[in-house]
């Protein structure tokens, strides 16, 4: 039998947080049924909002361009500040490359931040 993500046990940073929690367990189920993973606010791989984890080099998808200067081949930065989100690349200095993948990724973070400090 096959186990369901969103029954799985809760870690202790998520029980301290019961709005990170529910919006964790929304989102696990509705990717299930066909939500786009890049559209989440929160991260399914590392259990926290994703404005606090995005800069982490697993979020790096060069296939798609997600955080990545497609002109210098290189993963984008990530600067994450209490009301919004950039990106910028260490080698050209481009300011978020503007493509679909990294619009997304800002917008993501964007509400990822406000849907933080909702609480």
């Amino acid at each position: 039998m096959k186990r369901r993500a969103h029954l799985r046990l809760v870690t202790s940073f998520e029980a301290g947080d019961t709005t990170l929690m529910a919006v964790l367990t929304a989102e696990d189920l509705a990717e299930e049924l066909g939500l786009d993973p890049h559209a989440r606010v929160t991260c399914g791989l590392h259990r926290r909002w994703l404005h606090q984890c995005v800069a982490s080099p697993d979020h790096v998808i060069p296939v798609t361009g997600h955080r990545w200067c497609r002109p210098c081949r290189r993963p984008l930065e990530v600067h994450v500040d209490e009301t919004t989100a950039r990106l910028s690349c260490p080698r050209c200095g481009t300011g978020t490359p503007d493509t679909a993948a990294n619009r997304q990724v800002v917008r993501a973070c964007r509400t990822s931040l406000a849907a933080s400090h909702a609480q």
